[in-house]
């Protein structure tokens, strides 16, 4: 996974030129942050070195996700500030990607961690501490912590941040802008989000089998893996050129694969019927609802409509939609729109509509089985520099 990503040589050239005593001249503006530059290093340990191995171990996608993070990083000098990275919810590794953004950005970094027990926190925690020992002064410049929401701790800490990073949802994220912050402090909310994905039923009908399979791993990969907890996770299925042979194909084939792979909650199932009966009850633009086995609820709407994104599905709970054209889509769009995995769709053509139409959502377009590949622009932001201060002179 790490030698066929093309970050990967990028990061092995960062690697040898932070050894020649910070002495580094690349063809972008020099690096003046030397904890900027022990901080790739570490990343690079994280990625390339004996740790990569360990990761592995722990999830399937953290290595891929680490090296898809691009290489924008060394682009602009900066200086050391202050980051304050705040965790609430129930994603794992989120708090890794935060501090590692912030990171290459050179900063001094506080990790709140999620309340919540995850061994794979745990573990990652343990292999970063083994690591950054090697860099001293990244060290004694990190700190992770766990407490309970508390407002009072939280305070403390954001009137010493220069940037606070917060993850969570709307009124998660509005409480902790509330607390004072210094007048200069940038604030990089990560908040609810809504993402769909767009298959063309002709291209899946006319998938080769090795195609199809492949399709239904990444689907697999971007919805269950993660319940679709994830922003980036597609709840609504938007069907171009819709075909009903491809549709039923494709939904076989998902469920034939989460059949082997899926372990389905007790709860979750739950969950998901009562879902089905309130949409059933409550939402006008049902028009069909399918429930082959308990892993795959199928709602098919018979119009999108503005409040679209309040319709979620977990688990397995998934709306349906054949959609006339892109226009359709984007009278729906908001901002709380984030990603579009596609399949059989021209992602550079369907990028130029969506610009033009001038949206105020829709930030990442990617194929099925890159919903979480998240890297330093994210959400619409371009992290690294957004983390960044930059002193230039004229």
């Amino acid at each position: 996974v790490i030698q066929e990503n093309p970050v990967y040589t990028v990061l092995k050239g960062l690697d040898c030129m932070i050894h020649r005593r910070f002495q580094v001249s690349l063809p972008v503006p020099v690096i003046h942050a030397k904890a900027h530059l022990a901080g790739s290093c570490l990343v690079i340990d994280l990625i390339a070195g004996q740790a990569a191995q360990q990761l592995l171990i722990i999830h399937p996608l953290v290595i891929e996700r680490y090296t898809c993070s691009g290489h924008g990083f060394y682009q602009f000098p900066d200086v050391p500030r202050m980051s304050g990275n705040l965790i609430y919810g129930f994603l794992d590794l989120v708090f890794a990607f935060s501090y590692l953004f912030a990171l290459l950005a050179g900063n001094a970094n506080i990790v709140r961690l999620p309340s919540k027990d995850f061994p794979q926190i745990d573990a990652l925690c343990t292999i970063i501490g083994r690591v950054i020992r090697k860099y001293p002064e990244v060290e004694k410049r990190t700190a992770f912590v766990r407490y309970p929401r508390n407002n009072e701790i939280t305070a403390a800490f954001c009137a010493r941040a220069d940037v606070r990073m917060i993850w969570g949802g709307d009124n998660t994220i509005a409480m902790v802008k509330a607390l004072p912050a210094s007048p200069r402090c940038v604030d990089v909310a990560f908040a609810d989000r809504y993402s769909l994905a767009l298959l063309d039923g002709k291209a899946v009908l006319k998938a080769k089998d090795t195609q199809l399979q492949r399709l239904v791993e990444n689907f697999y990969n971007d919805t269950f893996l993660m319940d679709q907890n994830a922003c980036s996770s597609p709840q609504v299925l938007l069907w171009q050129h819709d075909d009903e042979a491809g549709r039923e194909r494709f939904w076989n084939a998902v469920d034939s694969y989460a059949r082997k792979k899926y372990i389905l909650q007790d709860a979750v199932a739950v969950d998901k019927y009562t879902a089905l009966c309130e949409e059933a009850i409550s939402n006008l633009a049902l028009k069909s609802a399918t429930r082959k086995t308990n892993l795959i609820y199928r709602v098919e709407l018979k119009t999108l409509t503005s409040d679209l994104m309040e319709h979620r599905g977990h688990g397995g709970f998934f709306y349906e939609y054949s959609l006339k054209n892109w226009e359709e889509l984007f009278s729906v769009v908001t901002e709380k729109f984030q990603t579009v995995t596609c399949f059989g769709v021209d992602k550079e053509a369907f990028c130029e509509a969506v610009v033009a139409a001038r949206l105020r959502g829709i930030d990442r377009i990617v194929p099925v089985g890159k919903a979480m590949d998240i890297g330093v622009f994210w959400d619409g932001h371009d992290l690294v520099r957004e983390l960044s201060r930059i002193v230039k002179a004229n």
